[in-house]
This record gives C-alpha cells, sequence and structure tokens, in this order.
C-alpha cells in the first residue's frame, strides 16, 4: 500500500495510464539570427494561445466555465506584458534562444510566487511551471499526451496533473488520479474534486513504481493506494466503491435540511470562494452563505489594481447571489514579495513573517481605501461583512475602523447607499490574535479562524518544507488549545464565531469544533453537504464528553486515537 494526501475523495479501481514527462531541459547555445528567433516565439504562444482557448472550450463543457478559466487564465498569464517584453528583451540582449529566455524569466517569476505565504498564490507558481513545459513543449516540438482519448476505467498517474492536463478529461472514463506532488488546495485536488474524480496526492516516486496496464485501487478519502492488488482486494474495494456511491446518493437527503445536530443545536453552514462566479456553485450545493470570499483573486492575472466600480460589481454580484444570506468578504491578503508584480514590493527574506496582508493594507491607504469603499457600497445590496486577515493586535483592527468611519463620510455626503451597521471581523490565523483573543472580542464584530495559517504559525512550520511536514497538524493538542481559546473568547463576548480553514469539514474534528461552540462552518461547495450530514449525526453532549478527554491529551497520537 502506498500512502499520500486525500486529495479528493471517492473510490477508484481502474487500469494505469503513465504521463510520462519528457526531457525538456534546455540547450546552451548562442543565436545568430535574433529576429527569426523572436518570430519563432510569437509563433509558438499563438499556438499555445490557440490550443488553450480549444482546451478550456473541451474544460467548460465537461467541468463547468469556472475551472475553464483557470486555462484561460494561462494566456493572460503568458500574454502579460512584463513577461513577454523580459522574455524578448533578454532574447535581444543576450542573443540566446526562445527556449532560453522563456525559462529563465517564467523561472524567476514562479520563485516570487512561491515564495508567499499563502497556498492559493503560491499556486501561480505551479501555473506558471505548466506554461513553461507547454511553451517548451511546442518550441521543441514535443506532442502532448491526449487525455481525452483515455479508455473507461483509467487510473491516471503524473509527477503532477496540471489544469492544461486535465482540460480535455471525461470524468466518466477516469477511475482516479496519482501523483507524486501537490496538496489539498493544488490545482490537481481542486479540478479532482470539481470533476469527483478520487485522487491520491504526493506518493512518492509513484511514476517510477507503476507502468502502464497496471491495475489500481485507490482510497482518495484515507490517501491510500494499492498497485496489483488480489483478487480479495479488488473484492474489498469494489464493496467500498458501491458503499461510496450509495452514501453520496444518501447525501441529496440533506439538501434543503437545516444544520443542525440530533438534539437541535443549530449552526451556519457556509462556503469558502476565490471570485464571484464561485458563488453560484455554493447555492447549487446548498450552502447557506459565504464564510470566506478571497479578494486577492480580483488583484491577480492582471498589470494594474482593479478599479473601485470593478470591485464594487465583483462584491455586489456575490451579495445578489446569495440573495440575503451572509457573505463574508476578507480584504487584500498578498505577500510582500512581488506576488503580483505591478504593486513594487521588494522582495524579502521571510515573506511568511513579512509585509503582507492588513500589515501591507495600512501603509498602501491608496489601494485599501479603494477596496473598503467598493465594499461598503456592496454592502447596500446584501449582507456583507469585512474580515480582516492577520490580526495581531487590537491597534489593527482599530485602525480599520478609523479608515471605514472616514469613507462612510464621504458616502453620506456624495449620497450613495451602504449598510450603516456592517460588521467588520477579524480572521483569527496567529498566535498573537489567539492571545489577544478577550480583547479583540470586545471589538470585533465576529470571528473566523484560519485553521491553515493557525496551525502553520502555532506549529512554527513551513508548510512547502517536507522535512517538517509532520509537524502541520491541526490535531496537535497546542492547535487545538488554540482553536478553543478563541472559541471561548468570542462566546464570552456574545460574538459569532466561526472557522474558514480546511478543519471546519474535517469529520474527525466536527464533533470537537461543536462541543467548543463553533457558530459557523465554511467549507468548500462541494462538501456542504457531507458537513451537514456529520453535524446531523451529532449530540452535543457526547461531543462535550469526547471533546473533556481530547483537551487532556498531551500528543497528537493520543488525540487521533480518541477521534478515531
Amino acid at each position: 500500500m502506498y500512502k499520500g494526501i486525500a486529495g479528493s475523495e471517492g473510490i477508484g479501481i481502474g487500469k494505469v495510464v503513465l504521463i510520462e514527462e519528457h526531457d525538456l531541459t534546455v540547450e546552451k547555445k548562442s543565436v545568430t539570427d535574433t529576429d527569426a528567433e523572436l518570430k519563432r516565439l510569437q509563433d509558438a504562444i499563438e499556438k499555445f494561445v490557440a490550443i488553450t482557448n480549444e482546451m478550456a472550450d473541451k474544460m467548460a463543457k465537461t467541468v463547468g466555465e469556472q475551472d475553464a478559466d483557470i486555462l484561460r487564465g494561462h494566456i493572460i498569464m503568458l500574454q502579460d506584458p512584463m513577461i513577454e517584453e523580459q522574455i524578448s528583451a533578454l532574447m535581444i540582449s543576450e542573443k540566446i534562444s526562445a527556449e532560453m529566455a522563456l525559462e529563465q524569466v517564467l523561472d524567476q517569476t514562479a520563485e516570487m510566487f512561491a515564495a508567499v505565504p499563502d497556498e492559493l498564490i503560491q499556486q501561480r507558481a505551479t501555473d506558471l511551471m505548466d506554461i513553461k513545459s507547454r511553451m517548451l513543449k511546442i518550441l521543441m516540438g514535443i506532442e502532448e499526451v491526449d487525455i481525452s482519448q483515455v479508455p473507461e476505467n483509467t487510473v491516471l498517474v503524473a509527477r503532477d496533473l496540471t489544469p492544461s492536463m486535465t482540460a480535455g478529461i471525461n470524468p466518466a472514463n477516469i477511475a482516479g488520479i496519482l501523483t507524486e506532488v501537490g496538496g489539498r488546495t493544488s490545482h490537481s485536488a481542486i479540478l479532482a474534486r470539481a470533476m469527483e474524480i478520487p485522487a491520491v496526492l504526493s506518493i512518492e516516486g509513484i511514476c517510477g513504481i507503476v507502468k502502464n496496464g497496471d491495475t489500481v485501487v485507490l482510497d482518495g478519502s484515507k490517501g491510500e493506494a494499492i498497485v496489483n492488488p488480489d483478487e480479495a482486494t479488488v473484492k474489498e474495494f469494489e464493496k467500498k466503491f458501491a458503499d461510496y456511491a450509495a452514501e453520496k446518493e444518501l447525501l441529496k437527503a440533506y439538501k434543503g435540511k437545516p444544520s443542525q445536530t440530533k438534539d437541535g443545536v443549530k449552526v451556519e453552514l457556509v462556503s469558502n470562494i476565490g471570485k464571484p462566479e464561485d458563488a453560484d456553485k455554493v447555492v447549487e450545493c446548498d450552502g447557506e452563505g459565504i464564510g470566506l470570499f478571497r479578494t486577492e483573486f480580483l488583484f491577480m492575472d492582471r498589470d494594474s489594481v482593479p478599479t473601485e466600480e470593478e470591485q464594487f460589481e465583483a462584491y455586489k454580484k456575490v451579495a445578489e447571489t446569495m440573495k440575503g444570506k451572509p457573505v463574508i468578504i476578507r480584504t487584500l491578503d498578498i505577500g510582500g514579495d512581488k506576488a503580483i508584480p505591478y504593486l513594487g514590493l521588494e522582495t524579502e527574506e521571510n515573506p511568511f513573517l513579512g509585509f503582507r496582508a492588513i500589515r501591507f493594507c495600512l501603509k498602501r491607504r491608496d489601494i485599501y481605501e479603494v477596496q473598503l469603499r467598493a465594499l461598503l457600497r456592496a454592502s447596500a445590496f446584501g449582507d456583507i461583512k469585512i474580515m480582516v486577515p492577520l490580526v495581531t493586535g487590537v491597534d489593527e483592527l482599530r485602525a480599520v475602523k478609523v479608515i471605514l468611519e472616514d469613507i462612510k463620510r464621504q458616502l453620506d455626503k456624495e449620497g450613495i447607499a451602504y449598510n450603516k451597521d456592517v460588521k467588520v471581523g477579524v480572521m483569527m490565523e496567529t498566535p498573537a490574535a489567539c492571545m489577544m483573543a478577550d480583547a479583540l472580542a470586545k471589538e470585533a464584530d465576529f470571528f473566523s479562524i484560519g485553521t491553515n495559517d493557525l496551525t502553520g504559525y502555532t506549529m512554527a512550520v513551513d508548510r512547502g518544507n517536507a522535512k517538517v511536514a509532520y509537524l502541520y497538524s491541526t490535531y496537535n493538542p497546542a492547535v487545538l488549545r488554540a482553536i478553543k481559546r478563541i472559541i471561548e473568547c468570542g462566546k464570552a463576548e456574545g460574538i459569532m464565531v466561526g472557522m474558514c480553514g480546511e478543519a471546519a469539514a474535517d469529520p474527525k474534528l466536527i464533533p470537537l469544533l461543536l462541543a467548543f461552540g463553533l457558530d459557523e462552518f465554511s467549507v468548500s461547495a462541494t462538501s456542504v453537504l457531507k458537513t451537514r450530514k456529520t453535524i446531523s449525526d451529532c449530540n452535543i453532549d457526547e461531543c462535550k464528553a469526547l471533546a473533556e478527554k481530547v483537551m487532556k491529551c498531551v500528543t497528537e497520537e493520543e488525540v487521533l486515537e480518541l477521534l478515531k
């Protein structure tokens, strides 16, 4: 059995189709006819655009327009004037090939994205590597694998399943996905979940372990895969597959039902989104609102700050789509190492602890005030709440409120409508915010716990460092104590406490979160019904009894033993 990361739940049984990687090593050679080389680059870009548009159109039909936009974003990234100009300038000044210049520029840009302490922004580095790989293949005359032609019951195995690879996928033909890299927030996982294909990611060396035609069974919920299993194992997984399909069908019964425990304790079950169009999926999956709208996506894949009107329309669209249901919008959360090139930020040695999120916004009020003004205007069209990320003290929250009051006075003078009682809350994701939760709760209108960063900062772990990744766990007693304290402090002041990190959808943690008194669970749209079922299976007294035992644990192993 091979163990990896549970990227997309479900049971898969099928035959391996190995997506082999070609040698894309770029030869170092000088070029004499630079004009001809520049034309070769432009021809390759045109071919890339044509192929990508075709793939995006296919993806729009098989997966949906939202996910097709990931590929269309690749075109925008490659044709970014800064990128194209840098590649051309390098070719002219150094007299090098299109391949060499393309590789250097995209590698440097990807490094900047990868250094940002936000998994979603880091994903742009993966996008750039996908673009580089596909462009090099075009320039080198290498044909890409046509995944759309694989037979039924195929298990795709690749080092990484990039957005371009998934474009032609017919989900009906793919039984599962195995990769050597990727995490739950990688595009491999996001797209697999969107297509409801079981996926196990980050199985070290899997491409060298399997060969075409091997039989594989995999459990995307547990992150496990077995190569060439015996007959008894195949039958066991066939039963698991049938059970999973039956369970999935049963989940439909929870559509339209209240999110409450067996004994009638109600909670809010909302969703996380990255762009306005994602709100449609939330409605489709019966989400009760938006618990986290990551606004940084509005600032990416472009060459200038979005205008007030552009932002206003985006926020308004989400509010109107949700028809009066709560919509929590997180203000701009970016890193301080040129993750968004046009902002001109300096590269930092440790961007995880650097000039990012609210620290950036309070220094760049020219950008922040535009966003807050757009948010206030949009608040007239629905139940919009404003959330401040990476808060470490009361002074930051107070500073945001002062700016908001100034903008409200401006809007009053201009006769522009807005919700005068718009709620302002804090994303609780730092140890400092946890320790100051009692004070913050007196001044914030709500809390939302960001367990992804809270876990990393509490455990002092760089999630990108495989040597210490074993320490990154929300089950660690230190992290659980932090979560419990934040909820208790919020409840003591009578404010809503929610959670928008991955832990909110974890069936093992949900009983604990209910026992702690969490009011709101914000999960991916596709996890809404499953989370509702888990909540409805719980009894508060039993949850509290479990929590009492868990909070006496001093190791992660002890916690997991109880939660299992």
